[in-house]
């Protein structure tokens, strides 16, 4: 008996299932760049007080004037939605490409701010676009606390935590550095269970979780741009290879870091397998 030949496909049709291969590509990518995903997390601390006990904080990072519906709708009521106690935002909020920056700062530090008390670090491209003064003014006019090599204390009933912020390392060359500011906070309050809002997740370890801090607040890494299985992101900010501390929680030196995936994107850079993230990070009291 004789088999049958496969039929081949005409170049015609060759040519229409690549351009359909090529279409359901792109429609992923588009959806994968532009639809928000929420991530849960949930952290224990035996030092905190009790009236911080299932805290929730939202941490937004590395929006770079992105939207989310129309006039950022989505991102607001997504943001409303988890009831936060304080929102965290780690800066790259605009860059050099954001219209109106300005006036896109002004709606977002309004809208969030609405919701629950929001704290601002500059990142690395606020810095590049050569107006953080009239941003930290315009967020400040719009009902966010700006943390600029400074701390607060957050109280909640009869307790209280500090929140600490630090301007980025390309800000003013003599800024006050960020182990100044540890060292200051120590000795004005003591031992508090503090909080380091500071935008670079890739200084850590080196850095940041040497500072003494409960827990330290970034972005920056974008989860690495491309996430595959058993990776923490394929590409790191300094254009290295499987960079670490790009999404999620981590811990070095006794202090956790929390770290966003962020939300925009930076001049024709795509993510892939990484859609824009806001993380709601839980706080429980325990061991």
């Amino acid at each position: 008996m004789k088999k049958r030949a496969k039929k081949k496909l005409t170049p015609l049709q060759t040519v229409l299932v690549w351009l359909a291969a090529a279409l359901l590509a792109a429609l992923y990518l588009y959806w994968g760049n532009t639809t928000l995903q929420v991530t849960h997390l949930d952290a224990s601390f035996a030092d905190l007080p009790d009236g911080f006990d299932g805290c929730r904080i939202v941490l937004l990072s590395d929006l770079h004037g992105a939207t989310f519906g129309k006039d950022n709708k989505d991102l607001f009521s997504a943001v409303a939605a988890e009831s936060p106690a304080l929102i965290a935002l780690t800066g790259d909020l605009i860059d050099e490409e954001t219209p109106d920056s300005l006036v896109y700062a002004a709606d977002v530090a309004a809208q969030l701010s609405a919701i629950a008390p929001t704290c601002y670090v500059t990142g690395n491209h606020e810095w590049a676009t050569g107006g953080v003064r009239e941003l930290k003014s315009v967020l400040e006019e719009h009902g966010i606390t700006v943390l600029s090599n400074e701390y607060i204390r957050w109280e909640r009933g009869k307790d209280a935590v500090v929140i600490a912020g630090i301007d980025d390392p390309n800000g003013f060359a003599d800024q006050k550095t960020p182990e100044t500011l540890a060292a200051e906070l120590y000795a004005d309050l003591g031992d508090p269970f503090w909080l380091l809002l500071a935008h670079r997740n890739d200084k850590f370890a080196s850095q940041y979780s040497l500072l003494g801090a409960d827990l330290v607040l970034s972005g920056h890494g974008h989860g690495g741009i491309i996430r595959l299985p058993f990776t923490d992101g394929l590409l790191g900010t300094q254009h290295n290879f499987l960079p670490s501390y790009t999404a999620g929680l981590y811990e070095e030196n006794g202090s956790a870091l929390l770290v966003s995936r962020g939300l925009g994107n930076v001049g024709i850079t795509l993510r892939l397998f990484n859609r824009p993230d806001i993380t709601v990070l839980t706080l429980h009291k325990g061991t």
